[in-house]
């Protein structure tokens, strides 16, 4: 049974959102740091606070599960891909963590793949665990936030978002939006699978589309398209992009019931600079026969908050429902910030590997 007031946290990936979600976790007072899992070579063996400052001092890294420390919780940052990740989620659950997972696909797993999702979901529940698909979005932004926003209006009738998120702060997520690439070879590379976009936009409409009660005749998720080539070139933490290759992308996603669009989620994704002609931050209209609600913010840093998410959510996980659980599942009060500790910054990416 875990200390409900500091349960221990196992890091599942040390790729970027993994060490910025471990360094904000130990830099608090809500839980305890105690190991990680990362295959990388030279990491097998070493002192986890070398890298995650505050980690519990006899915490190490380890390349396989059975090697890792015990703990309540594992967060995991290691794949997009719900099939890949079930292996993963099923020998936590046997090793009796409960799991917080950015798997884009857990989510809403249940739409597009509800097989897998079933077998996690009912793995969960005979262990009396709990595992959690969170992220900044699936998540938050284009499935909660707009259902809690639906709340003060009556029969909601179409639900439309834009969001302009900047990308510099992850890592080995952007070979996905072709960033850095020519014109000529993200048509190439989109062509033959590699440049896929956002994963988690259909399940970001499922998940919304299910919370307003709605039953959608399908999902259609476009190409990503390549809207800004870089003037001159610009650098990021993980990539650097030449003049001439693509800066931003806009992929897009659409709801649709009896030929009509009921949902539409559109974002630009890019590595911005000052002066491209995107609008900043997001922006959410609900229609409905009463009234239509029309949402904007500023920028809403997309790694920043990812990485704000997670940590808000793991230290609450334990107690939760069994089973595999959205974000709608659970309270509000369970993913709400704390003030846990005097630095309350998101930290730097961190540098590549």
């Amino acid at each position: 049974m875990y200390a409900e007031d500091t349960p221990k946290v196992l890091l599942v990936g040390l790729g970027a959102v993994g060490r910025a979600v471990g360094v904000r976790l130990a830099a608090g007072s809500r839980c305890e740091v105690v190991g990680a899992i990362d295959p990388a070579p030279g990491l097998a063996g070493t002192r986890l606070d070398a890298i995650i400052p505050g980690a519990v001092p006899e915490a190490r890294i380890t390349a396989a599960i059975a090697d890792a420390a015990d703990a309540d919780i594992a967060f995991v940052a290691t794949t997009s891909f719900i099939d890949q990740v079930e292996p993963l989620i099923n020998a936590l659950l046997d090793r009796g963590m409960n799991v917080v997972s950015i798997c884009e696909e857990l989510g809403f797993g249940f739409f597009d793949h509800e097989p897998v999702a079933r077998r996690i979901d009912e793995r969960a529940r005979d262990a009396g665990l709990t595992v959690l698909g969170t992220g900044c979005n699936p998540g938050i932004l284009l499935d909660t936030l707009p259902l809690l926003l639906s709340s003060l209006t009556l029969d909601v009738a179409r639900v439309a978002m834009r969001r302009t998120a900047e990308m510099s702060g992850y890592g080995g997520i952007l070979s996905k939006f072709g960033f850095g690439l020519t014109a000529e070879q993200f048509a190439a590379e989109r062509d033959a699978g590699h440049v896929i976009g956002h994963v988690g936009f259909r399940e970001s409409v499922a998940a919304l589309a299910d919370g307003l009660g709605w039953e959608l005749d399908e999902i259609v998720v476009d190409d990503p398209a390549p809207v800004l080539l870089a003037e001159s070139a610009r650098e990021a933490t993980h990539v650097t992009l030449e003049a001439g290759t693509v800066a931003v992308i806009r992929h897009a996603a659409r709801g649709v019931i009896d030929g009509e669009t009921v949902i539409e989620a559109v974002i630009d994704f890019g590595i911005f600079r000052d002066g491209d002609p995107f609008p900043e931050g997001g922006a959410w209209r609900i229609e409905s026969a009463g009234q239509t609600l029309e949402f904007t913010a500023g920028q809403i840093d997309s790694y920043a908050s990812t990485v704000a998410v997670a940590a808000n959510a793991i230290p609450r996980v334990p107690g939760a429902a069994p089973g595999l659980l959205t974000m709608a599942d659970i309270p509000v009060r369970r993913f709400a910030a704390r003030a846990n500790a005097a630095d309350h910054s998101i930290p730097a990416p961190a540098a590549a590997r």
